[in-house]
């Protein structure tokens, strides 16, 4: 009888060893599985952020405006006005197909070109020995440029106040330009009754003066210096001079056409700008200290390249969000890149409404898991403008009081220690019990 009691208590012992030993192999996996599980949870608190400032960060391609206009202007609620802002913006030339061609340099203030208009008579007097600037229509422009090799045309609207200072130092310079027998004519086109062809040329403001060869514009051939007959007479002397160099080495003209920059009315526009932390918005507008804009074909069509605000994240930061599963990047950052908003009719212009967020990801206890970035939720809205008014790309934004809190949940390593010692003293416990309570019902009765 005891030698059977022995056999079965060792047998028995075996199988609630073996099972109290599956048990909490079992359970550790499941409560070690659970600890390297990681949750996320998002919520919205109150913008905690101390920074008075933002960053907002820009690159847009203008299609059809120039960067000798373009300019870009800043206001906010509080007072700020901030016009034609030089400091943190580059301008680059772009060619017609929007491909970024030439550095202009950093944004700067527009230079005020001088002008001698009152040391000519007034053009009525001018014109007494004859017209020696003529004006040109469409019905005769063709054949004046094909008779002429060279032309140097003065496009102009009569209630442009600049055009009214520059036509009697035009009509001056045309005549010293006879008197010196220079191979150029000289011209002027109304571009109130010559829309048509002032469009055709892509007159975007008065006055304009272009040189032409055979009827075709050259390289460089936009005059932006000073208003004078001297600056004028300069200019003319060294389109000539290079004209009559490119006639006597011909490949030399073959050989510059590979670099040639042709103008083109476009621009990309790159920087950034330290806003305050309240409503506001910045435009880009055509404006210029030296001419009138040409309201109908002020042009503001635009690709927004890349649009953001606040320090960006880097591709390690992005990388490290996303290696997070569970944590997928808000797409909001910008929301607006690559898109284009073109304009096929007059006096219209695209307008951007932000909403901008402020997001928080606390994804560890390191500094460095420790991010933050704004996200923007935004529209677009076709806006008109009277046909005195000039168009103008405005980006308006509004930050949001509340932000974007994006949490990691995980255990403290001292809990999952904890919780496998529960395991293990619990089974043992739980074991013994059994143990015990087998024993008490299948121990043998006593005679």
């Amino acid at each position: 009888l005891e030698d059977y009691v022995l056999q079965d208590a060792s047998y028995r012992g075996a199988c609630l060893s073996m099972c109290a030993f599956i048990s909490m192999i079992l359970l550790s996996i499941i409560e070690t599985s659970a600890y390297l599980e990681t949750d996320f949870s998002s919520s919205i608190v109150m913008d905690q952020n101390p920074n008075s400032q933002m960053r907002l960060n820009f690159n847009i391609t203008m299609h059809d405006l120039a960067c000798d206009y373009a300019t870009i202007d800043l206001f906010d609620k509080i007072g700020t006005n901030r016009q034609n802002i030089t400091t943190t913006i580059e301008k680059w030339q772009i060619d017609s197909d929007g491909n970024r061609r030439m550095y202009q340099g950093r944004n700067r203030d527009q230079m005020v070109l001088e002008h001698d208009t009152h040391l000519h008579p007034e053009l009525s007097v001018l014109h007494e020995n004859g017209v020696h600037a003529p004006e040109l229509t469409k019905s005769d422009w063709n054949d004046f440029v094909k008779q002429n090799e060279f032309v140097f045309i003065d496009f102009y609207a009569p209630w442009c106040i600049w055009c009214q200072r520059l036509a009697p130092t035009w009509e001056k310079f045309a005549e010293d330009v006879e008197e010196k027998e220079l191979p150029v004519k000289i011209a002027k086109v109304n571009c109130v009754t010559e829309g048509e062809l002032c469009r055709d040329q892509k007159i975007m403001a008065f006055p304009s003066m272009r040189f032409l060869k055979n009827g075709e514009p050259v390289n460089a051939g936009d005059y932006r210096a000073d208003r004078t007959v001297d600056g004028l007479i300069e200019f003319l002397n060294r389109k000539l001079e290079l004209e009559s160099q490119y006639k006597k080495w011909p490949e030399a003209r073959k050989a510059h056409a590979t670099n040639w920059n042709p103008d083109h009315p476009g621009c990309l526009l790159v920087g950034f700008l330290l806003v305050n932390r309240v409503p506001g918005n910045f435009h880009i507008e055509a404006r210029s200290k030296n001419h009138n804009l040409h309201a109908e074909l002020a042009n503001l069509s635009h690709t927004i390249n890349h649009l953001s605000f606040g320090t960006e994240l880097t591709s390690h930061q992005k990388t490290f969000i996303k290696s997070h599963q569970g944590v997928d990047l808000p797409y909001k950052f910008s929301p607006f890149d690559g898109n284009k908003f073109m304009t096929t009719k007059a006096h219209e212009s695209f307008h951007h409404y932000m909403k901008v967020v402020g997001t928080h990801y606390n994804l560890g206890r390191s500094w460095t898991s420790k991010l933050f970035s704004y996200q923007i939720l935004g529209h677009n809205q076709m806006m008109g403008y009277a046909d005195e008014g000039i168009p103008e790309a405005k980006f308006m934004y509004d930050v949001a009081p509340m932000a974007v809190l994006v949490e990691k949940k995980s255990r403290h390593f001292y809990d999952y220690i904890t919780s496998l010692l529960a395991i293990l003293g619990g089974t043992f416990t739980v074991v013994s019990l059994i143990d015990n309570s087998i024993y008490f019902v299948m121990k043998p009765k006593a005679d």
